[in-house]
């Protein structure tokens, strides 16, 4: 066992991801609904560190998110794991927010993992990746894709999860001053809900149709003209259920060259795709 001491002063990634297609193939009876996607991790994102001590609280330091600390799913997270394992210590945490929010890159989801993943590590509760995984679908759909770390294939609500090899590549994200509530867009009556289920194959581990970019584009009108601008570079595809977009390039010069010409109208990122996250590499890194 990695000892706490050593871990508790490393800065934990908590990295974003991207939904290459979005599929949603029939809603449940419980209110969430059925679909296929691939998730690609992404080289980028939040980071979060810990400072464990004997006072029994979780607190958060800071507040960049607008979230009131009850809400924030960071401090959910931890409750959730230490009431699971009987934790005695407590812990105060601090996130350093890069990935905006509602942009459908899985900031909130990434930050829950990396919390039980580091906190599971730190507080040495000896849970598998399964059993992380699973209380963290406890609090959202995409945070099991986060605690095992790698691009995969992804049905269900998004927790039946199939490592894929992808290899890097690279992208330009978008963000638009726009945060899309996930809610809204899963509960909207014009929702695309009854897609034809697909197999698994290398050829379709590219990007394609997201079934909630029409309802998108229909409540928030002014990112047609994003998806305009950016056909000039190539073919634009929203994560999730958006705000972000972003575009594929075969290099990442290519990528940082885009970058370049499209700062000045918007807010801009060349990140790469990777097949495992920084996360994995902090727990099986020597501490």
């Amino acid at each position: 066992m990695t000892p706490p001491s050593k871990a508790a002063h490393r800065v934990w990634p908590a990295p974003a991801k991207l939904n290459l297609f979005l599929h949603i193939t029939g809603r449940r009876a419980d209110g969430y609904h059925d679909l296929q996607t691939l998730f690609q991790i992404l080289d980028w994102g939040d980071e979060l560190s810990f400072a464990l001590n004997a006072s029994g609280r979780i607190e958060r330091l800071g507040n960049n998110t607008g979230v009131p600390e009850q809400d924030d799913i960071c401090i959910r997270a931890a409750h959730l794991l230490k009431s699971r394992c009987g934790i005695s210590q407590g812990v105060q945490i601090t996130l350093h927010k890069r990935i905006p929010m509602g942009a459908g890159l899985g900031g909130g989801s990434s930050d829950a993992a990396t919390v039980l993943s580091a906190l599971n590590r730190l507080w040495c509760c000896g849970q598998s990746q399964q059993q992380l995984a699973e209380l963290g679908l406890e609090l959202g759909a995409d945070v099991p894709v986060f605690v095992h770390g790698c691009s995969a294939w992804a049905e269900g609500r998004g927790e039946k999860l199939e490592a894929v090899a992808l290899g890097q590549r690279h992208y330009l994200l978008v963000f638009p001053d726009v945060s899309i509530p996930t809610a809204e867009i899963f509960r909207h009556p014009a929702l695309k809900r009854d897609s034809k289920p697909v197999e698994m194959s290398p050829e379709r581990f590219k990007p394609g149709r997201n079934d909630c970019e029409a309802v998108v584009l229909q409540l928030y009108p002014q990112l047609r003209q994003l998806t305009r601008d950016l056909s000039r570079w190539g073919e634009p595809h929203m994560s999730g259920t958006g705000s972000t977009f972003y575009l594929s390039f075969e290099t990442k010069k290519n990528a940082i060259e885009a970058a370049s010409e499209l700062e000045c109208r918007y807010n801009v990122r060349p990140v790469s795709g990777v097949d495992r996250s920084g996360l994995l590499s902090n727990l099986s890194a020597e501490l």
